[in-house]
């Protein structure tokens, strides 16, 4: 993959109709805060008091047992949560200084600033250039030469260009699974994403196409803050930099990943990694 792809700056016709909403400056982008946030289904307390912060441009994956609160969690970054019956929020999730659950919070906007990819690949049965291109067009992108140089760059950077350049009018579905979840990748950064949101995205894959999206994965954080979740322990080991163990819905132990694997503070944490439960 081209790595230099990731740094192009976009055809100065390529203009966001509401970028400005949510531009933040640069030291507002350097993370995200959770200050004492519990999350409730109905009376069932699925977050307890989680306060971390995650640093951009950096891998950060949430380990745990099933069941402990990961997707949750990473869900409570961008309001998805909003989408489920009687969920409550307490606390503050800040990304920059913007408290995200603020009444006066776009929440499309949000979205589109901090991108998630799911466990299962789930391209639109549409074109491999329309998936790319629904995204943009929804902002407001309406230029054919700007919408082709979204669709381009978003492929190149997610390491797909050199695959599907000559077919770019084949249906999404008809691409192998590994494919699918790299033109997820894609379609989230093709509306220029901050920040990336994983949700077990290599669960499903073979161990070539896992392979290509941790590579990808490293590649990408020198532009992106990923937060990713895994059950995968090796996987979090090789690719990220710090690591989250979540048990019952709380923050056990939060760390840079080498000490965190190497030298854990709490017995939950080593008895996890040592798979003693989970």
């Amino acid at each position: 993959m081209n790595v230099q792809s990731l740094a192009r700056p976009l055809n100065t016709e390529t203009v966001w109709p509401d970028k400005q909403a949510l531009t933040l400056t640069k030291a507002e982008q350097t993370s995200i805060t959770t200050e004492e946030l519990n999350l409730f289904y109905g009376s069932l307390q699925a977050l307890k008091s989680v306060s971390i912060t995650i640093l951009a441009n950096e891998v950060t994956a949430l380990i745990g047992p099933s069941g402990c609160g990961k997707s949750t969690f990473l869900k409570t970054l961008n309001r998805m949560n909003d989408l489920i019956e009687n969920v409550r929020v307490e606390g503050r999730v800040l990304v920059g200084d913007m408290d995200i659950y603020s009444p006066s919070v776009d929440v499309p906007l949000l979205r589109k600033k901090v991108g998630m990819v799911f466990q299962k690949p789930n391209p639109f049965p549409m074109s491999i250039y329309d998936n790319i291109a629904y995204g943009p067009r929804i902002h407001g992108i309406k230029r054919r030469s700007s919408l082709d140089e979204i669709v381009e760059r978003s492929l190149v950077d997610a390491a797909l260009w050199p695959e599907v350049k000559d077919r770019l009018k084949q249906n999404a579905v008809s691409l192998s699974g590994g494919q699918q979840q790299r033109l997820c990748i894609a379609r989230a950064l093709a509306v220029e994403p901050e920040i990336l949101l994983l949700d077990e995205s290599t669960s499903a894959l073979d161990p070539a196409s896992t392979l290509k999206i941790e590579d990808l994965v490293t590649e990408l954080k020198q532009h992106y803050t990923i937060i990713m979740v895994t059950h995968n322990m090796q996987q979090a080991a090789r690719i990220s930099d710090r690591t989250a163990f979540f048990l019952l819905g709380e923050v056990i132990e939060y760390d840079r990943t080498g000490t965190l694997f190497n030298n854990p503070k709490h017995e939950e944490t080593e008895n996890y990694l040592t798979g003693r439960f989970g």
